[in-house]
């Protein structure tokens, strides 16, 4: 059965894996306004933000929902980023913003506009290069969709949107509408928040054998999911999840995050990041690691995270330091096969795009991995070798050295 939603009304209860999500989608939009806003020459960035299932903007606590946090975040990252560009003699930047904010519970949508219009107003007052429109919606976000799609046409945002896709129960968001998402926009990304026990339904209603085939390589039976308490608490448990999570959703988009939310009531909830740029992952997948113990993965934690023998092989990552230290160590072994696939050359650009759909590494392990092999150069366009991890760009190449380390003659198969 799905979870219960909010009562917005009465004052919804901010639940533990909200938290969680909040934070992770605060830093991750702060570091996203970063990396897009980085070009010296651009003086103007805009950006779509659709909020399909917004909510009331508050929580019974005072804390402020996704629509404030995400608003209160850029108003202060735009400040930031100026002042980085003043330091530089580089020109202010302008950012318009139009948010699309949408609950199909009617008293949500109105405790929503009477929370964010202080937050707006003091936004566009303090700086006068922050352009925010918003336009609010009472309806069923599939229902909706098409008039979004014309909104963001007809208001000529055409390249960069932000969806966050929280149903928590009021409405399951058709996995059509995530891949016309991603297939619209060329800088498209959406957060998508649902508990498990809503796709465990799904596969059951739709694939049963298929799950139960998946579960049993695991030594969990089909039976077992009635007891989502127990299972939810189980590693091996995450890992079939998580398989299933990812074959289920990564054809709509060409970067899919299948991490579950990590917290002591167990692994109940997905917060699943679609993207088409291997950038963004290469964002989030920091975010994740600066965040530790927020998320959860099980598998193999360096390249080919979900290839793994149930049997014999896989492991909780929690993005911790300790977890950053495993993967050091299967990076070191995965790289240098992963390059041997193409020959013994390539784009470093081209390999990020490659392996980023299937590692939750960070982004410093993977250039680390890369710099300390003896088997692998990197060499920059005017043909030296860079000499630092931190260096390394993606129009660099990679290279197997032609004379291989003992290691690697000895075993080349890293056994």
């Amino acid at each position: 059965m799905s979870e219960s939603p909010y009562t917005w009304a009465e004052g919804a209860i901010l639940k533990e894996h909200s938290k969680r999500k909040h934070k992770v989608l605060s830093e991750y939009i702060e570091k996203y306004l970063w990396v897009r806003c980085k070009l010296p020459f651009m003086s103007r960035f805009r950006l779509a933000i659709v909020e399909g299932f917004a909510g009331g903007g508050r929580y019974q606590c005072g804390t402020v929902g996704s629509p404030i946090l995400i608003l209160q975040t850029i108003h202060e990252t735009l400040k930031q980023i100026n002042i980085a560009r003043a330091a530089e003699g580089m020109t202010k930047l302008e950012i318009d913003i139009l948010m699309i904010l949408n609950d199909a519970d009617a008293d949500a949508l109105n405790m929503l506009k009477i929370n964010v219009a202080p937050v707006l107003a003091a936004a566009n007052e303090e700086l006068e290069n922050l352009n925010v429109s918003v336009l609010y919606y009472n309806k069923l976000f599939e229902e909706l969709y098409p008039e979004i799609k014309q909104q963001l046409a007809d208001n000529g945002h055409k390249s960069s949107a932000l969806f966050n896709l929280d149903p928590c129960g009021h409405s399951q968001v058709p996995p059509s509408i995530i891949s016309d998402i991603l297939t619209t926009y060329t800088s498209a990304e959406i957060f998508f928040t649902f508990p498990i026990q809503s796709f465990i339904s799904f596969l059951e209603k739709n694939n049963r054998p298929k799950l139960e085939a998946s579960l049993m390589q695991y030594g969990v039976s089909i039976e077992q999911l009635n007891d989502l308490d127990h299972i939810s608490k189980n590693q091996e448990w995450l890992g079939v999840a998580e398989k299933n999570v990812f074959e289920g959703f990564k054809q709509l988009g060409q970067y899919t995050s299948p991490f579950s939310i990590n917290n002591p009531q167990g692994w109940r909830y997905w917060m699943i990041h679609f993207a088409n740029n291997y950038r963004a992952r290469q964002v989030f997948n920091d975010v994740l690691h600066e965040n530790k113990t927020s998320q959860a993965h099980f598998g193999r934690s360096g390249l080919n995270m979900l290839s793994y023998d149930p049997s014999r092989e896989g492991t909780l990552y929690l993005f911790g330091d300790e977890d950053r230290e495993k993967a050091l160590k299967e990076l070191f072994d995965d790289i240098p096969r992963a390059i041997a696939n193409y020959g013994d050359a390539i784009n470093v650009g081209e390999f990020y795009g490659d392996i980023y759909n299937e590692t939750p590494a960070h982004s410093d392990d993977i250039n680390e991995a890369i710099y300390k092999n003896p088997d692998i150069a990197v060499i920059t366009e005017k043909g030296s070798e860079r000499r630092r991890a931190n260096t390394i760009k993606p129009s660099d190449t990679l290279q197997l050295r032609p004379q291989r380390s003992f290691y690697q003659i000895l075993f080349p198969d890293g056994e």
